[in-house]
């Protein structure tokens, strides 16, 4: 094609259509960049990667129904994960409880079945089930300003994601983390 041919295509197409073809994201681009942090957002609430899995792929589908809704690239990973934390906490809330101590209990003990190492296994277990308990006692949104940013978020990215100022994020994070500390020590016994 010559240059004054793809020169006179360029001008054929009207500049709304070329400038909403720049901003907005294709859903391709959006999986491709996002899924991983998606994926982490959902595994950090729901402790497991069958379930984490579910919840990023009902993530994605709502992203495809949505896509047109979205201005520009910007705005997509906030509203992902967003979308990931509500789902994965709906998730959490509609199985129930006592059904996932007894899953976990059983993918627990074949996988702790080996003698190797038993002693060890347990300590990090117990330790994990205290820090996970610690966690579930702070209150919103600290609890989730702690686990985004741990997840490796920008305060930018947190206050969009929480729908919270960003002047607040990291002060919300700084009480969230001396609060966890306190709460920690008290179910692990080290005052």
């Amino acid at each position: 094609m010559s240059e004054r041919a793809a020169e006179a295509l360029i001008n054929s197409v009207p500049e709304t259509v070329q400038a909403a073809a720049a901003a907005a994201p294709s859903f391709d681009e959006a999986f491709t960049l996002h899924h991983r942090a998606v994926f982490r957002a959902a595994y950090a609430l729901v402790r497991d990667a069958g379930l984490a899995e579910d919840v990023t792929q009902e993530v994605f589908l709502k992203l495809y129904q949505h896509i047109g809704s979205l201005q520009n690239e910007e705005h997509v990973r906030p509203w992902l994960l967003r979308v990931a934390s509500n789902t994965a906490l709906n998730t959490i809330r509609s199985r129930g409880r006592a059904g996932a101590r007894e899953e976990e209990f059983g993918a627990t003990s074949v996988v702790g079945s080996q003698p190797v190492g038993l002693e060890a296994d347990y300590e990090r277990r117990t330790e994990i089930e205290e820090a996970r308990r610690a966690l579930g006692q702070l209150r919103e949104p600290m609890r989730s300003c702690l686990l985004l940013k741990q997840q490796g978020l920008s305060y930018r990215e947190i206050a969009q994601t929480l729908s919270l100022n960003e002047a607040n994020v990291g002060s919300l994070i700084a009480r969230g983390r001396k609060e966890f500390v306190r709460v920690y020590g008290k179910i692990g016994g080290r005052r």
